[in-house]
């Protein structure tokens, strides 16, 4: 253990729990002890003092118990003369610099201070601050950097994260040498599909200023995070992986030996220190090798080796200008090559031949009208995207074809119709796989940087951005993509990729209602595939990564509670994958169709779930309900008194009936547990006949999320409609009309709601 290192990680240590001490009994002072203090919209409390210590902070006085653990971790500094090398005192010192940190991120949180303010800066995806305007919408120049991230992104990114698609984050502190190595390495990691979250600074000088400038997109939407331009704001990053834990691995608060463990075998994360590292820096790094979390410097400065706190190196540091590179670019792109080594890092890079970066960091991009080049679909014009299989002899693969005046021939932010078709083969390839495979379309284009795709089928979305097409970027690289990615993510099925865009209007027209045909045949396919009618289910264990004793169980009637797989997606997972997360389940003996028990389901539930769960229930919340990780849409939960259930959005933070937002109930319903009463569920499977069939079925929803209501009003009205109660939509409540229970059970009697006559739901 370097002796350096220790000295000044214990030195920035006590150092910041002072400041903290001070910091909070100036707050209790001036604001008083019972003053609330909370990061918004989460359920974990402060997430790092609540995993670490168990203990739930609410109030400002709360804090003083955390800052006195955290005083108890405190070590002396090292003897110059009888030093005996321990680490054990360093990553202590760590920790109470991550509870130290945290006590004043929340003391600035009760002064306003949170998140801190940014002049002339505005996240992507509008969630930045924006300064009044007198109603004439956001100018964007002022604005917040991000500050904690809240749960309903974190269960957002979660099938990201379970799936491989996200392999991991980087916690960047500092300073890059330039802007331009600064755009470099965030664009290698983007290219990787990393998670960046930004902080820190070297003399003032952020790399969240050096993206800025730049005029690099950060927030959730491009997996740039900018937490705070100062070292503290670290603690946000590593309040997100104790988070991982309790929300994904069914840990309590308290259980700190667990949390730590789940994050060094679980979550791959590792600390990019950019520019001049400090005693602050030492001692949050510390911090971060707790959790398995290694760290690589861009200078000169000792290293750790192994000691098995990480998987690999714990300290490494890799001096920027004696990197072996050509040019300053080169130098960036070997350093991130480096940080995945030393953390293990599993990644996937899809080599596609496009002249703009690539990868899933980019799928949230959002290119604004101002910006646009061109668009396809939308209000203006149409755009179509259809796959089907042909004869093996019928496909040349690789071949792309343009019928029709190309994008060049439009006017800048102009607009023209499009369709897409894919025609494919493979002695693998089946029919039901077509519309697996043209849903990634829009993940597969949507992975360019500055290209937006929204929707699918005849209302697809496609915006090519100017500096796209500044950098070459053109109607033939939508074909390039989609072979490529086609081959590289179902070439077990997939052997040829064929690809044509049509622009010629007779053309788009002809190929719009063949598509249009296969689009209804498939419908009533999917319509016609029953439970029943089926002798296996298929299970789904992508999530056992982050939870490892849950189990999805999805059949043609109940997709996967993240909503992103359905029975014929599982099916086709298979037949990619014979030993994947996708297996089928053989149905067995029946022992009650109406909640829906199988004597297969049970044994294979008992067995995946490592004997964590003994029965599922299949069409049931109330006895043995399936078990969720935490990347569920949505959360049904019992409300006694209504005698029904209430259906929560991912996307809804508002106070519910039963007194608890999302964030909090998604804490009863995720980690494998099995909570009668509380399911997490995709939020397709609402309309679904099998939905808490057992239970009453849709009759029994007395209140949704807005959201859900607006955005699935035609879906639900179907619905109503085959349950014999028309207006059954108008009859359940939302949070613009009710928030307590009170409020709920007058709103049921004045709508005459169905569940006041059920039958008692328990």
């Amino acid at each position: 253990m370097s002796r350096y290192i220790a000295t000044r990680a214990i030195r920035g240590a006590n150092a910041l729990v002072t400041e903290a001490e001070l910091m909070l009994r100036r707050a209790i002072a001036e604001k008083g002890p019972d003053t609330p203090v909370a990061f918004p919209n989460t359920a974990y409390y402060l997430p790092t003092i609540l995993g670490m210590t168990g203990i739930q902070v609410e109030t400002i006085g709360q804090l003083e118990p955390a800052l006195a653990h955290a005083r108890e971790l405190l070590h002396p500094l090292p003897s110059r003369s009888h030093w005996t090398p321990y680490l054990g005192e360093t990553l202590d010192s760590g920790m109470a610099t991550l509870l130290a940190a945290e006590t004043i991120e929340a003391v600035r949180y009760s002064y306003g201070l949170q998140p801190e303010p940014m002049p002339g800066f505005q996240l992507a995806g509008g969630t930045a601050f924006t300064s009044p305007d007198n109603g004439h919408g956001g100018d964007g120049l002022d604005g917040h950097l991000n500050g904690p991230i809240d749960d309903i992104q974190l269960r957002s990114w979660g099938i990201q994260l379970v799936d491989g698609r996200m392999p991991g984050f980087a916690a960047i502190v500092g300073a890059a040498k330039s802007n331009e190595v600064a755009v470099k390495i965030v664009r290698e990691l983007q290219r990787r599909n990393i998670l960046c979250f930004l902080s820190g600074n070297v003399n003032g000088r952020s790399i969240i200023h050096q993206l800025i400038e730049e005029g690099v997109e950060l927030g959730y939407d491009t997996y740039t995070v900018p937490f705070g331009t100062d070292t503290i704001s670290a603690i946000y990053a590593l309040g997100f992986a104790t988070r991982s834990a309790l929300t994904f691995g069914g840990l309590k608060a308290g259980m700190a030996r667990d949390i730590l463990l789940y994050n060094r075998e679980r979550v791959f994360a590792f600390v990019l220190a950019l520019g001049e590292v400090d005693d602050l820096k030492y001692a949050a790094a510390a911090g971060a090798i707790n959790f398995g979390f290694p760290v690589i410097a861009d200078t000169v400065i000792p290293e750790i080796l192994p000691t098995g706190v990480t998987t690999y190196e714990h300290v490494v540091s890799m001096p920027f200008n004696e990197i072996d590179g050509a040019d300053d670019l080169e130098r960036a792109e070997l350093l991130v090559q480096k940080c995945i080594e030393v953390r293990g890092v599993k990644v996937r890079v899809a080599d596609v031949p496009v002249p703009v970066p690539y990868g899933s960091a980019f799928e949230g991009e959002v290119v604004r009208k101002a910006d646009m080049r061109i668009e396809f679909g939308g209000k203006y014009s149409r755009c179509f995207e259809y796959l089907y299989m042909d004869a093996l002899d019928n496909v040349t693969d690789g071949k792309i074809d343009i019928v029709g005046p190309g994008m060049d021939e439009v006017e800048p932010q102009g607009h023209m119709d499009l369709g897409i078709v894919i025609k494919v083969a493979g002695r693998q390839m089946q029919t039901d796989f077509e519309p697996v495979l043209e849903r990634q379309v829009h993940y597969f284009v949507n992975g360019a940087s500055g290209i937006q795709h929204i929707g699918q089928r005849d209302i697809a979305w496609i915006r090519i951005s100017n500096n796209a097409a500044d950098k070459g970027f053109n109607l033939e690289h939508l074909g390039k993509i989609l072979h490529a990615r086609f081959h590289a993510d179902f070439g077990a099925i997939v052997d040829k990729v064929q690809v044509t865009i049509y622009t010629d209007p007779d053309q788009i027209q002809t190929w719009l209602e063949k598509a249009r045909e296969a689009y209804d045949f498939r419908n009533k396919r999917l319509a016609d595939l029953t439970d029943n009618a089926v002798d296996e289910f298929y299970s789904c264990t992508l999530c056992q990564s982050f939870a490892p004793d849950h189990v999805c169980i999805v059949s043609p009637q109940r997709l996967g509670l993240c909503g992103a797989y359905n029975w014929l997606d599982c099916k086709a997972s298979f037949s990619i994958n014979p030993t994947g997360p996708n297996q089928p389940i053989k149905l067995g003996t029946m022992i009650d169709g109406h909640k829906g028990y199988w004597s297969g389901i049970n044994e294979y539930a008992k067995s995946a779930s490592h004997g964590t769960v003994e029965e599922v229930t299949m069409y049931s919340i109330m006895e043995n309900p399936m078990t969720a990780c935490g990347c569920f849409e949505c959360i049904v939960m019992l409300i006694p008194e209504a005698n029904g259930v209430m259906v929560v959005s991912r996307e809804d933070t508002s106070m519910t009936p039963a007194g608890m937002t999302f964030s909090t109930l998604a804490g009863m319903a995720g980690g494998g547990l099995q909570t009668p009463g509380v399911m997490g569920v995709g939020k397709f499977y609402l309309v679904s006949p099998k939905f808490i069939s057992a239970d009453g079925g849709f009759k029994r929803v007395v209140w949704m999320s807005s959201i859900l209501k607006d955005t699935m009003a035609d879906e639900f009205q179907a619905v109503a409609e085959r349950e014999g109660d028309p207006d059954l939509l108008g009859k359940i409540a939302d949070e613009r009309q009710i928030t307590d229970v009170e409020q709920l059970l007058a709103w049921m009697e004045e709508h005459n709601h169905p569940a006041l006559i059920m039958d008692p739901i328990f």
